[in-house]
């Protein structure tokens, strides 16, 4: 009777030594699985916000391509929102003025800054470009000669040390079209609706490369806009040229 007794002691305490062996490898591996998976999902949801802020931007640029279509009809010739005429350009160095007639260096100009801060260098031999500079939204001064969409007035969510002009002015006079200014054209598209960038740290923004009218006859090279999330511009971006 002792020896069984024995026996079962003996055999319990390697049960208990066992189990507590077991359920320590146990918590060991789900510590594992959980510092392993924690980036996977971080690096998921960031995947999931960029995917959806992309989206957001081709809804801009349909939209800018719906009034470009519109403007043509009504106005003589298309525009994009922000613009006083197809010439003018929003943003950058030459913003809310005008290309001089048969003269295209403000397009060249405006067209290589923003090449620069999204694309990079382009490389003709390998048809690709090394990446924009143009990536974080504490760049000021890439971000100085970008235009909120819809302006840093709005209810659009952004960061709060960003300096990114507020918006493009309304014009007025002879041969000009924008009397209510750009994020008021913008918030029209929209039906007064404001789309945000999904990241903490976003913000939907852009700038227009003038168009200019070619010498002889009435033909012309169209404006051509850029949109962007000021989150990274050079990694979340969009662009239509008609």
């Amino acid at each position: 009777m002792k020896h069984i007794i024995e026996r079962v002691i003996k055999s319990l305490k390697n049960v208990k030594g066992s189990s507590l062996a077991e359920f320590a490898t146990t918590t060991a591996l789900m510590a594992t699985l959980a510092a392993t998976a924690a980036p996977k999902l971080s690096e998921l949801s960031e995947g999931t916000k960029a995917e959806k802020s992309l989206n957001e931007l081709d809804k801009l640029k349909t939209l800018a391509g719906n009034f470009y279509q519109d403007t043509a009809d009504t106005e003589g010739r298309g525009r994009f929102p922000g613009q006083a005429r197809y010439d003018y350009a929003v943003g950058g160095d030459h913003h809310d003025t005008r290309s001089d007639i048969h003269d295209p260096s403000k397009h060249n100009e405006e067209r290589d800054d923003i090449e620069e801060d999204l694309f990079g260098d382009y490389d003709e031999t390998t048809d690709t470009w090394d990446g924009g500079s143009f990536n974080d939204f504490e760049d000021h001064d890439a971000s100085q000669v970008w235009v909120s969409v819809f302006g840093l007035s709005s209810d659009a969510k952004r960061p709060d040390n960003i300096s990114v002009i507020d918006t493009d002015p309304a014009n007025s006079g002879a041969d000009v079209y924008d009397y209510v200014g750009g994020s008021a054209e913008w918030l029209y598209l929209t039906n007064d609706e404001v789309l945000d960038s999904p990241f903490q740290d976003g913000h939907f923004i852009y700038r227009v490369v003038p168009g200019y009218k070619l010498e002889g006859g009435s033909n012309i090279v169209p404006p051509m806009i850029f949109l962007a999330d000021l989150e990274n511009p050079a990694n979340l971006n969009t662009s239509l040229a008609p």
